[in-house]
Order: structure tokens, then C-alpha cells, then sequence
């Protein structure tokens, strides 16, 4: 056990509109707790936002677990990081919203965009702590790892945002993940962008969508 790993991460937090879920937002290699919020913003406007910064570092920049080599995952140390991540979020949305909602947050309306390395440990949430995110949004995602038993996925909405001419992520990776997901009951949509691994505007366009359609409450 990596003794080093801890569940507390430095993190952005803002309370959302009434109807709307909290996004819990996951940066690629590289990034920070700052990265993705404008891109929360455009997605979904007044949603919450939950954004931790990965706490492993390679060559200097963050990420949220480790690897051997690019595309080779340490399993061991996702799933440890992904059971941190799982438990984190319920301790961080009580503890920022406790004096205006005493009876605690809504934690069963969390959904995670992530992008590439955020969108791969979003990923490994959904496979080994069912429950704990109401959707997600996976862009650049790959396999994070092949589980025992399907994951207990039962009609949670997925969002699997692709580009054709990624080097990083093959196309059998991106219908593998699918297909594992679906295997739990999940209802996965896959959409294919015109794109390498960098993220383009057709992206956001599908990811707004998504949430729109999925997780905005009429009031």
C-alpha cells in the first residue's frame, strides 16, 4: 500500500443552482484543480463544482494515479486512488456546504467530466464504487482496468466522447470501455469527434448535450 496517498486533495468548490448536479471535474496529466472550470462553466452554467488536483506527480505534473509508460496503467495504485477519490467526495461537498444545507449535500447528484487522465480515473470511480456518481462524462478515456464482475451500473447515463485520429487511445480501447460499462447496465452513448486527443468545440457541444439532457430538473 502506498502509504504516501491521502484522501484530501487541493480543490475548487462552488455550490450550484437549484435542479442542477454538482460536476465533479478530473484534469489531464498536467493539470490543476483550475484547469477545467471554464470548461464546467460552458458545459453546464450554474452547475457545482467540484474540482480536486491529482495528487501523483510524473516529471513534475499532476496526475491522478500512476502509470509504467504511457497507456500502461499501475492498477494497483488507480484502484487505491480511485477508492480515496470515491470517499473524498462525499467528506468535501458536506464540509463546504454545511452551514447552508445541515441535513448535508446532495452527493447522489454528482457527475464527473474528465479528460484524459481525469476522464480514466472517472472511469475507474464508476467501475469499483457504483453509486457514488450519478453520470459521467468521458472525454479521451480509455480502459482503466478489466474488472471481475460488471460493475453495478444500473441506467447511470455515460458519455464517451472519442477522436478518430487519437494516438493515445485506440479505437478497441474506446468500445472495449463501452462495452464494459453497458455490461453493467450503464446507458452509454459513444460519440466519434473529427480530432486527435486535444479536445475541440464538437466536444463541449456533445458534453452540454448530454447534461442538459440527463440532469437538469424541471422546476
Amino acid at each position: 500500500m502506498d502509504h504516501s496517498a491521502r484522501a484530501d486533495f487541493h480543490h475548487v468548490h462552488r455550490a450550484g443552482d437549484p435542479g442542477k448536479p454538482t460536476l465533479l471535474l478530473l484534469h489531464g496529466t498536467g493539470g490543476n484543480e483550475h484547469d477545467l472550470v471554464p470548461l464546467g462553466e460552458r458545459v453546464m452554467p450554474g452547475a457545482g463544482i467540484l474540482s480536486p488536483r491529482g495528487q501523483v506527480l510524473e516529471h513534475g505534473m499532476p496526475r491522478f494515479f500512476r502509470r509504467i509508460s504511457e497507456g500502461v496503467f499501475d492498477v494497483d495504485d488507480l484502484k487505491l486512488r480511485a477508492a480515496l477519490l470515491a470517499a473524498w467526495i462525499g467528506t468535501a461537498l458536506n464540509e463546504a456546504d454545511e452551514t447552508d444545507h445541515p441535513d448535508g449535500a446532495d452527493t447522489a447528484r454528482v457527475v464527473a467530466l474528465g479528460f484524459s487522465n481525469g476522464a480514466n480515473i472517472a472511469g475507474a470511480v464508476l467501475l469499483g464504487h457504483p453509486g457514488v456518481l450519478a453520470g459521467a462524462v468521458l472525454l479521451r478515456a480509455m480502459v482503466p482496468y478489466e474488472p471481475d464482475v460488471p460493475p453495478l451500473l444500473d441506467g447511470v447515463p455515460v458519455l464517451i466522447s472519442a477522436g478518430r485520429a487519437d494516438p493515445i487511445v485506440p479505437v478497441g480501447q474506446v468500445e472495449r470501455l463501452a462495452s464494459i460499462l453497458r455490461s453493467g447496465g450503464a446507458d452509454v452513448t459513444v460519440v466519434w469527434q473529427d480530432a486527435g486527443h486535444g479536445l475541440v468545440q464538437a466536444d463541449l457541444d456533445a458534453a452540454a448535450s448530454f447534461l442538459a439532457s440527463h440532469f437538469v430538473e424541471s422546476r
